[in-house]
């Protein structure tokens, strides 16, 4: 029989994660499911038939937080980057997610953990944009997604987009191809129309309205409408790990459970698996147990298959082959 382990009703103003305690009932959408582990479900169909929810793609946690690219956070705090590759080796590599955190400065939206004070030599958003949307155009079966934690004004970053040369090309407008009702296109689908990049923003809708300019009118896509996303962290740089998976979006003003799924639609599941800091050796170990932690807990959790497997320091562990573990089957 199943066990089932709910997310406990926090009041408002509550942080998460809140602790897990044993319940029943089947009431619950935030229910935490964790047997059966292993779902039936199918074979995988030929690449070009994938459906976008059916693939999952290997993601970078604060992929500009690389050291190579340029300066990404102040002395001492830079000692301890997320990835240790730049964002043009990343994409060789098979990276087809990228976390960026952009802030708002007189130089427009700039690549900073935390804020841009004191950081040298930091990168603009435009400068990897660029560098994605000139890796499209030369491979143009890819499909990238790019996830911003957003700090900037609409204005600031419509004008970041506009200096991307070829970006109207390749963006993903999910809002105007009847997702919503009939689901996700394929990966044929998407190339055959040039539609490559998705650009996601985690800011809030109701503060642009506010502001008079909503970023999904120049095509960022406000996460939170299209997604479900796990909470961002599995504990301290070092030491035990929490794979429990629960909803980040579950607090005073929003409440998206991992299982939320509409008529017609399956949002795209973000399955983060990284700490609050980046430590090489334990992201080796945690890395190398990606598939099992996917397999055990958060795609039964969910009850969807992870769209993209969050990671610091790629190169370590082979989250890769997580990847791959999980392209060779559907979930129902």
């Amino acid at each position: 029989t199943d066990r089932r382990l709910t997310v406990a009703p926090k009041p408002a103003g509550a942080v998460h994660p809140a602790p897990l305690s044993v319940a029943g009932g089947a009431g619950d959408l935030a229910t935490w499911y964790l047997t059966p582990v292993d779902a039936p479900g199918g074979p995988m169909p030929p690449r070009e038939e994938h459906t976008l929810d059916q693939v999952t793609f290997l993601t970078a946690h604060n992929a500009y937080a690389n050291g190579v690219d340029g300066g990404f956070a102040p002395p001492f705090v830079d000692l301890f980057p997320n990835q240790s590759r730049g964002v043009e080796q990343q994409l060789r590599d098979g990276v087809r997610g990228f976390m960026l955190d952009i802030h708002q400065t007189p130089d427009g939206a700039i690549l900073c953990h935390n804020s841009c004070t004191l950081v040298r030599r930091p990168v603009a958003l435009w400068v990897d944009l660029q560098r994605i949307t000139d890796f499209l155009r030369a491979h143009p079966e890819e499909f990238v997604t790019v996830f911003l934690e957003d700090y900037v004004d609409p204005g600031v970053l419509r004008a970041e987009l506009d200096r991307v040369q070829g970006l109207s090309d390749v963006l993903y407008r999910p809002d105007r191809t009847g997702v919503r009702e009939n689901g996700w296109p394929t990966v044929g689908e998407l190339a055959a129309a040039g539609h490559r990049l998705l650009i996601f923003t985690d800011h809030s809708r109701d503060a642009d309205r506010s502001a008079g300019l909503t970023r999904d009118t120049f095509g960022v896509m406000y996460q939170r409408d299209w997604t479900v996303e796990n909470h961002w962290s599995m504990g301290p740089g070092i030491g035990s790990s929490d794979w429990s998976c629960h909803s980040r979006w579950y607090d005073a003003n929003t409440t998206l459970p991992l299982t939320r799924t509409e008529p017609g639609f399956r949002p795209l599941f973000v399955m983060n698996h990284f700490r609050d800091a980046a430590v090489a050796s334990t992201a080796t170990t945690d890395n190398a147990k990606l598939a099992d932690r996917a397999r055990r807990f958060c795609q039964p959790a969910a009850r969807k298959k992870p769209t993209y497997l969050a990671v610091d320091r790629y190169d370590l562990g082979s989250p890769a082959a997580a990847v791959d573990a999980l392209n060779t089957y559907t979930y129902p």
